[in-house]
């Protein structure tokens, strides 16, 4: 049988930092179950957990990684309703990069075969995110027309699928060529490039003049300001993350003028606050894929050993999508 391998943060700092070590297999306790990990996914929350930077802070030594997927190896006394041999994806706060991982059985929920490993660890926060700011706090309608920055990152593509398969009209910003056909391809009617013109003049005009309805940020930066002003009547803005790095400030008349709306999405905080709720919500997303009304992209992968450049790659904003580990 080979070791567990996993990525050890034993002091908080930079990706670099990080350790790849070996560790004790993990035991299935009571209500526990053992998953064999086949990928696990690379989030930004992961780098601020790593850095220290987020709100919650574990103690050190920890291994980092909020999602991965793999197939049950163990099941630990009292589990039931799942079995050995199941494909999974697992949320467990912690412990996704590793060979192998222990979770409560309640953090575990059985895959539909359309799924890989691959995108199944690269899907729930990113999706699970999208689908609470559109569909539970936006509350958006078939028909209405959603400007998503950030459009070919992570948030960003499953903000325009998950848009997409709730009846929306989606338009997308991106920097980059390469992202820019990623968000086409994931399913936005047009996207646009920031440095080519105006984001404001752009985005209204391909709404038909009256502004879109709602906008998706996870950037932040010099984007939100001529976004905000880009919303029509009653027009919600959705602010998710800061993956551009400053934190903007926005004239609050703005916020006024035709009613407009300003909704924060904590996902995460509010899925481990509303388990029942965050199981319920994941459950229909998978059913959408199931459905094919959901496309997940495929993640670039890295292996295991290289995870202090994938973290670093997403902070800066290099890559396309996604990223998974590979153990």
């Amino acid at each position: 049988m080979s070791p567990v391998r996993a990525v050890v943060c034993n002091e908080l700092g930079p990706p670099s930092l990080l350790r790849v070590e070996e560790r004790p297999d993990p035991v299935a306790g009571p209500g526990h179950v053992v998953v064999d990990v086949e990928a696990a996914g690379v989030n930004y929350v992961d780098a601020l957990f790593v850095g220290g930077r987020y709100q919650i802070k574990p103690p050190v030594p920890f291994v980092p990684g909020t999602e991965s997927a793999g197939t049950l190896s163990a099941l630990g006394e009292s589990v039931s309703g799942l079995a050995v041999g199941q494909r999974v994806v697992v949320s467990a706060g912690l412990g996704g990069y590793a060979t192998k991982v222990a979770a409560p059985a309640g953090a575990v929920t059985v895959l539909p075969d359309v799924l890989d490993a691959p995108r199944a660890a690269t899907f729930t926060q990113s999706y699970s995110t999208s689908l609470f700011a559109l569909r539970e706090r936006a509350r958006v309608q078939p028909g209405e027309t959603v400007l998503v920055l950030g459009a070919g990152g992570g948030v960003g593509l499953a903000a325009i699928g998950v848009a997409r398969a709730l009846g929306c009209r989606v338009l997308g910003v991106a920097s980059t060529e390469p992202k820019r056909a990623a968000a086409r391809a994931a399913g936005a009617e047009a996207v646009l490039d920031p440095a080519a013109a105006p984001v404001k003049d752009s985005a209204r005009a391909w709404a038909g003049g009256t502004g879109v309805d709602v906008v998706v940020d996870p950037v932040g930066g010099t984007l939100a300001e001529p976004s905000l002003r880009a919303l029509g009547d009653r027009g919600r803005y959705l602010v998710i993350g800061f993956a551009a790095g400053p934190i903007p400030s926005i004239p609050l008349n703005q916020v006024l003028l035709r009613n407009r709306t300003v909704l924060g999405i904590d996902w995460g905080i509010w899925a481990m606050q509303h388990a029942g709720d965050q199981r319920a919500l994941l459950e229909d997303l998978l059913a959408m894929v199931a459905e094919g009304a959901i496309d997940p992209v495929r993640p670039a992968q890295y292996p295991l050993d290289d995870v202090a450049r994938a973290l670093e790659d997403l902070v800066g904003r290099r890559t396309v999508g996604k990223i998974a580990l590979i153990p």
